[in-house]
């Protein structure tokens, strides 16, 4: 039982480390500065998509996490 929820831990950082990468890059060091000059937006469409799917894998892996501490 411990085995799964170890390989689920692993599938879910992979799948967690993906979805991070693919989001839409920020305005860099240029907000560090000042400069960023950004409006608020609403996210749509796979960005919102990839947005919920990093909080549901966040959750999976804090969860598989535990889980495999207690089993």
């Amino acid at each position: 039982m411990g085995n799964f929820f170890i390989i689920l831990q692993l599938i879910s950082g992979l799948l967690m480390i993906i979805t991070i990468l693919l989001q839409q890059r920020g305005t860099g060091l240029s907000g560090l500065f000042g400069g960023g000059g950004d409006v608020y937006r609403t996210k749509r469409g796979a960005e919102k998509t990839l947005f919920i799917a990093t909080i549901i894998l966040s959750f999976v892996f804090l969860g598989s996490g535990i889980l495999s501490l207690i089993f």
